[in-house]
């Protein structure tokens, strides 16, 4: 299995475990954030239909990546996304890249 190669600058590629983005609840917390761009985690927990303490560790899952950012700002915590596009790239041999612009 791929290592986990994390903290890639834009553009390059970033080598992950099938496991880091196989939730359906990760992935659902993933492309709201992106379609959203800036969301707070309670308006992200009733978008995904998830639970607060779900929607919080698959958030601190995805920042642990560097594929969200979270800034708080008091006690509002907004999420948004790392990259302008991501790519994930299937290579015989290599396994899983994921590539951010």
């Amino acid at each position: 299995m791929a290592q986990k190669q994390v903290e890639a600058s834009k553009g390059e590629a970033m080598t992950l475990n099938l496991t880091d983005l196989g939730s359906v609840g990760i992935m659902k917390v993933l492309e709201t954030v992106t379609k959203q761009g800036s969301i707070n985690i309670s308006h992200l927990s009733r978008k995904t239909g998830l639970n607060h303490t779900g929607v919080d560790r698959h958030v601190r899952k995805l920042v642990e990546l560097g594929l969200v950012e979270e800034k708080w700002y008091g006690s509002l915590r907004m999420i948004k996304p790392s990259f302008d596009s991501l790519a994930v790239v299937f290579k015989k041999g290599l396994g899983v890249r994921i590539v951010q612009s």
